[in-house]
């Protein structure tokens, strides 16, 4: 993310190891959302002719466990990263 001036900011709190694990995460949230796209993009078109409606629906089902996938990831970083630095506070500004 690039501030007003142009510059990227760089965080790291607490070594290397933080900044691997996030940026897995963010990579994981990435394709994860791409991946959300994509089924409802498709099921979308899918829903325009009634003989693939049912594709359309079950791509619309998949697309809407992907969005549960989302809050997962989230969680799922932030459980890791508490757990290497326990008394460290994680700055939600930087969720994905």
């Amino acid at each position: 993310m690039a501030s007003s001036a142009g510059e990227r900011p760089i965080v790291v709190h607490f070594g290397h190891d933080e900044l691997v694990i996030r940026q897995r995460y963010e990579v994981a949230s990435i394709v994860n959302d791409i991946l959300i796209g994509i089924w409802f993009l498709v099921g979308s078109f899918l829903f325009l002719s009634g003989t693939t409606t049912r594709a359309g629906t079950w791509l619309f089902a998949i697309g809407s466990i992907e969005m549960l996938i989302r809050p997962l990831i989230r969680l799922t970083r932030r459980v890791h990263l508490r757990r290497i630095a326990p008394d460290r506070e994680h700055a939600a500004a930087h969720d994905f």
